[in-house]
């Protein structure tokens, strides 16, 4: 029997049987979702603040990460990576006043982000430790553009902000906003010929600033 004819079949058998119970497939649905704990994956670390710090450096993330006690140290922080990386001391920052408040002298500022900006900084809104996620919202103070413009993306995370899951985001999301982002790690592809490429469709780095009290 050819490929051909071995998958039709397996169409037709599909096709043959009975449609399921709708009733029956709302109720098994209802018996997962009753207990989320029985089967969603759990964390590496049990403190998520800890497995999002492991997971966002993974490899399969590939993002670096600094850890800061408050967020008057943000400004020092930036200035350790720009220098690490050999940048000037310029970026697009987030129009956040809890951001522009600090103290950036010597740095030159944008608002918005060039074609060929550098490097942005803005605030996530949450973390999700099992996936080492960002997510922002978008809105006055966040301009959607700086998390897709510049080379390196520096983002500043509050330790309270890490939830464990990702259905754990979306109970406190709360209205949907016009525009939403789930960022894990710097832009990627394997499109041309296979081979890994980052930054093809945006970033190239992305660095994370955790705000809070330290970690081990």
């Amino acid at each position: 029997m050819s490929a051909r004819e071995t998958v039709l079949g397996a169409v037709r058998a599909a096709l043959g049987r009975p449609r399921p119970d709708p009733a029956a497939v709302a109720a098994e649905a209802r018996a997962l979702l009753a207990d989320p704990d029985a089967i969603r994956p759990s964390l590496p670390l049990p403190d998520p603040a800890a497995a999002f710090a492991a997971r966002v450096v993974s490899p399969k993330v590939g993002a670096t990460l600094d850890r800061i006690g408050d967020l008057q140290e943000l400004p020092g922080a930036v200035r350790r990576y720009l220098a690490g990386h050999e940048l000037p001391h310029a970026l697009t920052l987030q129009p956040d006043p809890a951001l522009w408040r600090l103290d950036w002298t010597g740095f030159e500022l944008r608002e918005a982000a060039r074609p060929d900006e550098a490097a942005a900084l803005g605030r996530a809104r949450w973390g999700i430790a099992e996936t080492g996620s960002l997510v922002f919202h978008s809105g006055p103070e966040t301009a959607v553009l700086n998390h897709f413009l510049a080379l390196h993306h520096l983002v500043a995370l509050r330790v309270a902000d890490i939830l464990p899951h990702l259905e754990d985001y979306a109970a406190v999301a709360g209205p949907a906003p016009r525009n939403l982002n789930l960022i894990t790690g710097a832009s990627g592809t394997t499109d041309i010929e296979g081979s890994y490429v980052r930054g093809a469709h945006g970033p190239a780095f992305l660095h994370v600033v955790l705000v809070g009290a330290p970690l081990p």
